[in-house]
């Protein structure tokens, strides 16, 4: 079993799952296109998707179940994605995990895994492919009082809902920023202007590495004043847009939304206009960032080409760990919020609806948070001042 991508007519892609004959598995097909065309969801969620039915479905042959009915095993399918490699040579083991055994798999991969099977095995009673027991096998009721305040509505009443019933308690991970200092230091290890603009689109923009990669010489306007361009914002910016791209590149939010430009990054974009230019001459693709060193030239740079760029600059700056594209982001909207931008301005710069969703982009500067301490009265100065009233 593995996942596979299917090219449409349309040029439109999805992914399905093939069996060890390649032969397209029909009913996580279905569920998977349904998911593509007839809910509009991105292609990159079908391939996650496909990759953990895939996984059930290699289990449910390894252990002799049916899929449509193994929904009450999922706790063995669990321990066997927790321990079982995903192929020894081609053929998938059946492990018995021993005291002391080390997860290939962690809790994060395998409530991935488990969203998709719950997903398949939704649809399949759906569509009379799975009997209806199913349902109660992999879901069970609760009620709204374990959700967060935010979560349970204004009118705060009680209402029941279903909860799967298989989850993992994922550890809290740290999240990290990017130092301002790793930020310059791949700067000045940049060798051609669209690198370093590269870098400042993520560290001072603030973009995703697919709105980057998905962002086209059309979207970029650098005027003062756009309104000859048909556009009405105010000042140097780029317009991100949610597009189907041939570089597989995805803005994630579906809604357009305006980023700013400073002074540095309209002076980083004249410079790989020019540089762009003198290589590819005035024509090439409508992307903005493309290939200008390597074969085949002029093609649209992927999101995977700019993470490993970003890996290469690190490594060519002697950072003593990789800085990837999201924590120059995160680095960015805490610069934001450490200059006095309010939680509302870092939100709109980071393209967000939800004013919650900006949170963990804010790692305030220590220096900041100790001055917010050092402001705090003495003990001594308040009861002078109780003295002095």
């Amino acid at each position: 079993m593995r996942a596979f991508p299917v090219a449409m007519p349309s040029g439109q892609r999805y992914w399905t799952v093939l069996d060890d004959d390649l032969e397209v598995v029909p009913v996580p097909d279905q569920w998977l296109r349904n998911l593509r065309f007839g809910r509009d969801r991105a292609e990159l969620t079908t391939k996650a998707y496909a990759g953990g039915v895939a996984l059930y479905l290699r289990w449910c042959r390894a252990t002799g179940r049916r899929w449509p009915e193994a929904g009450r095993d999922l706790g063995l399918f669990m321990v066997w994605l927790k321990h079982t490699p995903a192929s020894l040579d081609g053929v998938v083991p059946v492990v018995q995990p021993g005291p002391g055994a080390v997860p290939v798999r962690g809790e994060r991969r395998i409530n991935r895994v488990l969203v998709a099977v719950r997903g398949l095995l939704a649809y399949a009673v759906s569509v009379a492919e799975a009997p209806r027991s199913v349902l109660g096998q992999i879901y069970e009721l609760a009620d709204s009082r374990d959700l967060p305040a935010q979560a349970q509505g204004e009118d705060a009443g009680l209402f029941y809902r279903l909860r799967p019933v298989h989850w993992l308690q994922e550890p809290e991970t740290k999240v990290d920023r990017a130092a301002d200092a790793e930020l310059v230091a791949m700067f000045g290890a940049c060798h051609s202007a669209r690198d370093r603009l590269v870098v400042l689109l993520f560290g001072r923009v603030g973009l995703r590495r697919g709105q980057a990669a998905g962002l086209r010489r059309s979207d970029v306007h650098l005027l003062p004043d756009s309104r000859a361009l048909g556009c009405e914002y105010p000042g140097a910016h780029v317009h991100v847009c949610w597009r189907e791209n041939v570089n597989g590149a995805w803005s994630k939010s579906r809604h357009a939304w305006v980023a700013p430009l400073d002074f540095l990054t309209v002076s980083a974009f004249d410079l790989y206009y020019e540089e762009r230019h003198r290589l590819l001459g005035p024509g090439g693709s409508d992307f903005l960032l493309v290939n200008l060193f390597r074969a085949p030239l002029g093609v649209p740079m992927s999101p995977e080409a700019l993470g490993e760029l970003c890996a290469r600059l690190g490594t060519r700056a002697g950072l003593a760990r990789r800085v990837g594209p999201h924590m120059a982001r995160r680095a960015f909207g805490s610069n934001v919020a450490d200059a006095g931008g309010s939680p509302d301005e870092v939100q709109v710069l980071l393209g967000q609806r939800n004013p919650d969703s900006s949170w963990p982009y804010r790692f305030p500067d220590p220096a900041r948070v100790r001055a917010a301490v050092e402001r705090v009265p003495s003990p001594r100065a308040l009861a002078r001042r109780e003295e002095d009233r």
